[in-house]
């Protein structure tokens, strides 16, 4: 699925736009440990947490994930947002639990994802 059809499907905030909208999501995956996404998420998942400083950008970037979703009606720090701006990262936003999150994106067929 691409990012834009799941950002539209999961009615997500999008706080800062992906460069490339139309790349196809690989699967998910869901930690608020940073270490943990570093060494388990794969390229181009679409990663759901609770975090919102701008070290997730800087993990994202090395991961090399589709977009990061901050769940539970966080909003990121402005400081996040302007290093997704910078670093070219996907950044939506939800007032959805983390939980639900991952539920929407099992039910549209979007799968784990981990290296």
């Amino acid at each position: 699925m691409q990012m834009r059809e799941l950002a539209k499907e999961l009615q997500l905030v999008e706080v800062v736009p992906p460069p490339d909208a139309s790349i196809t999501v690989s699967g998910g995956y869901v930690s608020d440990l940073l270490s943990d996404v570093m060494g388990s998420a794969a390229p181009n998942c679409i990663w759901v947490t609770g975090q919102s400083h701008p070290n997730v950008v800087a993990v994202a970037v090395l991961t090399d994930i589709a977009g990061i979703i901050i769940a539970n009606g966080i909003h990121p720090d402005p400081e996040t947002v302007k290093k997704a701006k910078q670093q070219g990262v996907g950044l939506y936003s939800t007032t959805a639990p983390a939980y639900t999150v991952v539920g929407h994106l099992f039910r549209l067929g979007v799968g784990g994802c981990a290296s």
